[in-house]
């Protein structure tokens, strides 16, 4: 019943810019904050940047001025605006929502983000 599913992916030059957006269903506890995090092959997933339902966001320092986070008012729908791309930024990026004060366990199919150089 629980989904997450990220769409907006594709490959850009460097200095590109993408949208990704994510769709969260089937969760019928409250939603306390969204967030998006990245994996490339062989490496540790990270958390990219997240949002309370209050408005408050948080990002990581690599993409700090460059990406801004955004949900709707029930957390139904994220977005990740990504400005000013970089090679480092290749990855399959995923989106996750917070029940409670925890990330929850659910993870969607990702999203490919290739930036070429």
């Amino acid at each position: 019943q629980v989904q997450l599913v990220e769409s907006g992916g594709g490959l850009v030059q460097a200095g590109g810019s993408l949208r990704l957006s994510c769709a969260a269903s089937g969760i019928m506890s409250r939603k306390n904050g969204m967030g998006w995090y990245r994996q490339a092959p062989g490496k540790q997933r990270e958390l990219v940047a997240a949002i309370t339902r209050y408005g408050s966001a948080n990002y990581a320092d690599s993409v700090k001025g460059r990406f801004t986070i955004s949900g709707d008012n029930d957390m139904n729908t994220g977005y990740l605006q990504m400005n000013s791309l970089k090679p480092e930024d290749t990855a399959v990026y995923y989106c996750n929502v917070i029940i409670g004060t925890k990330w929850s366990d659910y993870w969607g199919q990702g999203t490919q983000v290739t930036v070429s150089s």
